[in-house]
């Protein structure tokens, strides 16, 4: 059985019956002969039913708000928010998929040779708990418009999410089987990849996740796009304006508790405005509202489970062992869930804990340092590679660093990292590899197919 738990009461909100090896044998094979229709299916009538998922997604916005946070306590706000993304990422795909997708001419010897983009069938999907809609559909909407089938090995914490989305697409009149959830353990997923009706694989999670997920289909010689943590540095310039800084690096750093692989984590920060970026920092840190999820002015939630909370304070304890200071936070309040509070720590140097690991939940670190070029210095020192931001008043120096210094996949100036589904998405080093999103994502997972007319 797969239980939900409700992370702010620790309450099982309900069980389901996990799929048994035939289940899983049946639902691919259901999954392959749906592709083998779908496949010849025109990008006009593709994006019908794309639009028609974004429809669905609009019309039971409050009820999926609700889900996400009886199972992994996000806020309503936050998940109305989730999920109107998602609505828009379905449009987009509709709208661009067939330009994206289009065949390009190349000029040769030929009478004709061109690039062509052909679907490659059952892509697997091994999705977290943390934005549990978002991140399939990132991955769901330009796998099906490029014409593909998906299944969905969701995080085991939120199952009523996994069939919500199985749920959308049937609503939206996509073939029967094209999309489903596979309600499986961990345990189970190698078996899944290694199946020779799964063609490719993508998974956002955690680096260990996505080594063991990469070796596993690295032995079965299938793609893989791997989006992985993150410990995000924000970059606190001497000349940036404070009070935007400051309202961008909380708004950054608490977004969906914290836990977000593109949150901001380490928050490096020039001695001259140190003191000044600290205090604003940790007060409107303070001022945050903790709460139900369900309560429409909280703006922190529970973490998503109460031993993920645990190894969060662990890292805090850790870290002031190690010679951190703490400014704010740092207790396990009493009382049932799964929460934390909004937690800052300072005088973080190399080998701290906060400094090396990621840090999923409401926990900040301000580390200081001398001038830019030392700066730039400890935003690369770290395995991940996923986001950065920089803030200056000064933009072709933001614009400077953050095309040539940092090392991430995504850098931001003045304004904290996210997702566009106009651009490409991933990281390097132990951020993982690949993009989604844009026309990047969308050509993932295709067969560039080389046609050559003598």
């Amino acid at each position: 059985m797969i239980a939900s738990i409700n992370p702010a009461t620790g309450e099982t909100v309900k069980t389901y019956q996990d799929h048994s090896d035939a289940d899983v044998e049946r639902i691919l094979s259901e999954a392959h002969a749906a592709f083998q229709g779908w496949r010849r299916v025109s990008f006009q009538e593709r994006g019908t039913k794309m639009r028609a998922a974004a429809a669905a997604l609009r019309k039971h916005l409050e009820a999926y708000a609700r889900l996400m946070a009886e199972e992994m306590g996000k806020p309503l706000a936050q998940g109305r928010s989730e999920l109107e993304k998602c609505a828009a990422t379905c449009d987009f795909y509709a709208e661009q998929a067939e330009r994206f997708l289009s065949p390009e001419q190349i000029k040769t010897e030929a009478s004709k040779s061109y690039v062509t983009f052909e679907p490659l069938g059952t892509v697997l999907a091994i999705m977290p708990w943390n934005f549990p809609f978002w991140q399939v559909i990132r991955f769901a909407a330009p796998a099906l418009m490029a014409g593909n089938a998906g299944v969905l090995k969701h995080a085991g914490n939120v199952p009523g999410c996994a069939l919500a989305l199985e749920t959308v697409f049937k609503e939206a009149g996509f073939p029967g089987g094209l999309f489903r959830a596979l309600l499986i353990g961990s345990d189970r997923v190698a078996k899944v990849i290694q199946h020779p009706l799964i063609t490719a694989v993508t998974l956002t999670g955690s680096t260990p996740a996505g080594r063991a997920v990469a070796s596993q289909a690295g032995a079965a010689i299938k793609k893989t796009v791997l989006e992985l943590g993150g410990s995000d540095p924000y970059i606190i310039l001497e000349d940036a304006d404070l009070d935007q800084t400051v309202q961008t690096c909380v708004a950054s750093r608490l977004i969906n508790g914290g836990q977000s692989c593109i949150a901001a984590k380490r928050f490096i920060v020039v001695e001259p405005v140190r003191k000044r970026f600290e205090e604003r920092f940790v007060e409107l840190m303070r001022q945050q509202r903790i709460g139900d999820p369900m309560n429409e002015d909280t703006s922190v939630g529970p973490l998503a489970r109460v031993d993920l909370r645990d190894g969060l304070h662990d890292q805090v304890q850790r870290s002031l062992a190690k010679g951190a200071k703490l400014l704010l936070g740092g207790t396990v309040p009493e009382g049932k869930g799964a929460y934390y509070p909004p937690t800052v720590l300072t005088d973080v140097k190399k080998g701290v804990p906060v400094y090396e690991e990621e840090t999923f939940g409401p926990v900040a670190s301000i580390i200081p340092v001398k001038d830019e070029a030392e700066a730039i210095r400890t935003a690369n020192d770290s395995i991940f590679g996923l986001g950065a931001a920089v803030f200056t008043k000064d933009r072709a120096k933001g614009e400077r660093i953050a095309a040539k210094e940092l090392e991430a996949g995504a850098c931001f100036v003045n304004a904290f990292v996210r997702s566009d589904p106009r651009l490409p998405f991933g990281g390097i080093k132990e951020s993982g590899y690949g993009r989604e999103l844009s026309s990047f994502g969308i050509r993932e997972f295709v067969n560039i197919k080389t046609v050559v007319v003598a």
